[in-house]
């Protein structure tokens, strides 16, 4: 069985658990079952999974705390989160914490598999895309590592995802509202300095005794991650 054929499902009540799994056996994919936030972190950590579905409401942690250090830890598989929350305001908070789409309890088993096959297709194109470059910085999607020249940069989680999105922005201006939203979860007071003393952070790690500077200030807007020429 490929590795674009596994998915692993979060839920913890044993009956919507099985009717899952056996859906997604008949349809030809291998199913790996957790029934708690941390089983998840476990496996999900340790598989490579085409999709991951979660539900919200876990015995132990929320599931997207879960989905948000499944993603600290580096994992990049699409998520698909199950919730009998269906307001706006729910599905718009999973989907800003990291979440690739949303389903509401009840559903269609044949909406939930036509989801997943969404899912796996763009998962198939991240597997794709393993690295980022911009001059001589490197970054390595896989791994969640950075480096300049060869030389590792060491980053915590929250300063790679700040720098991964400004290289998937490479060579265009980001405010800091675009990194509010798509770094963090959009609970800060837009007035915040937390952008500007990770930038500084992230700035130093990458630019310090370097040939030349990557990460560069627009007044007034915002950041632009870019290299000479």
């Amino acid at each position: 069985m490929t590795a674009h054929r596994r998915i692993l499902v979060v839920e913890d009540d044993a009956e919507t658990a099985g009717q899952l799994v056996d859906s997604l056996t008949t349809s030809g994919y291998r199913v790996d079952l957790a029934a708690s936030g941390a089983e998840a972190l476990t496996r999900g950590a340790a598989g490579d999974y085409a999709v991951i579905t979660i539900d919200r409401m876990l015995p132990d942690i929320d599931g997207i705390s879960v989905m948000r250090q499944l993603r600290d830890d580096g994992v990049a598989a699409p998520v698909l989160i199950i919730s009998a929350l269906g307001e706006v305001d729910d599905r718009v908070r999973g989907l800003r914490a990291g979440g690739d789409d949303y389903l509401v309890k009840p559903f269609s088993f044949i909406e939930l598999l036509a989801r997943v096959e969404a899912l796996g297709r763009r998962s198939d194109t991240i597997v794709k895309e393993t690295y980022l470059t911009v001059g001589d910085l490197a970054i390595d999607l896989i791994s969640r590592t950075a480096s300049r020249r060869g030389k590792d940069i060491v980053l915590l989680p929250r300063e790679f995802q700040l720098l991964e999105y400004l290289a998937r922005n490479k060579g265009r201006v980001v405010s800091r509202a675009m990194l509010l939203q798509h770094v963090w979860d959009l609970h800060f007071d837009p007035s915040t300095n937390i952008i500007d003393v990770y930038v500084g952070r992230v700035r130093r790690k990458i630019d310090d005794q370097q040939a030349y500077p990557l990460i560069h200030t627009v007044r007034g807007v915002g950041y632009c991650l870019r290299a000479p020429g």
